[in-house]
């Protein structure tokens, strides 16, 4: 059976994609969760990344995700493939700019207050009014956060791993990016892998990684899994 390092307690918590009242409940229903639960020597909350996008509220998660963070030691926040789009197009990469409109950036610049360009915009100009509105120290702290945490048996990242690729050496790409090749190998990866980023219906619980992203934009439901030793079991807030 797999565990955690012995003595912590791990809530990981699946893509938010901007809904800001679901991340409030899950905070609420883990708090509450935990309480019932004996003391534990180490506690901590894992956010598995995609905090933004298509969602109506990404101003607002990332406001909450860096204060709790700021406040608290028990507090991981991973990157994930829409944070790295956002970075990349706030830095100038126009490519990585269209795209990134295309899949829930303007769902997030409207929750800055920021209009998303037209077609005969110009996107230079546009980028400037962007970066002065959405805070500095928000986007430093998105550069900043890791790819990947890890306790005991279990191994967290966004997106998944590479099959057959020790987990020391897995890329960037991979980590944030990785879909099918990943998600339809049954071979052990060297840790149970947490992951989000593919969207199902319920939690997947396999024998070599467990899938907590349940689409809570277009769902309404995000879900968390709770690892504690051998033990585990699944929140969900939401519809």
């Amino acid at each position: 059976m797999p565990s955690t390092d012995s003595g912590e307690r791990i809530y990981a918590v699946g893509d938010i994609h901007g809904c800001y009242d679901l991340l409030r409940q899950m905070v609420d229903v883990i708090g509450e969760h935990s309480a019932r639960l004996p003391p534990v020597e180490s506690l901590h909350l894992i956010f598995i990344g995609d905090l933004i996008d298509r969602g109506g509220n990404s101003a607002k998660v990332l406001e909450f995700l860096h204060d709790l963070q700021t406040r608290s030691d028990r507090v991981i926040v991973l990157q994930g493939n829409h944070e790295e789009a956002m970075l990349r197009a706030l830095a100038g990469d126009m490519a990585t700019l269209r795209g990134w409109l295309n899949v829930g950036g303007r769902d997030t610049l409207r929750s800055f207050g920021i209009d998303p360009p037209g077609p005969d915009d110009d996107m230079r100009d546009f980028l400037r009014r962007a970066r002065v509105a959405i805070p500095r120290q928000w986007v430093q702290w998105m550069q900043r956060l890791p790819l990947t945490a890890q306790s005991g048996d279990y191994f967290f990242c966004h997106a998944g791993v590479r099959p057959g690729v020790p987990l020391r050496r897995q890329s960037r790409e991979d980590l944030l990016w990785i879909r099918d090749d990943f998600l339809y190998d049954e071979s052990d990866h060297g840790a149970v892998i947490v992951h989000g980023h593919s969207i199902e219906p319920t939690v997947q619980i396999r024998p070599n990684r467990i899938g907590i992203d349940t689409g809570a934009y277009r769902t309404g439901r995000l879900s968390a899994v709770y690892l504690e030793d051998d033990r585990s079991e699944v929140l969900t807030v939401g519809a």
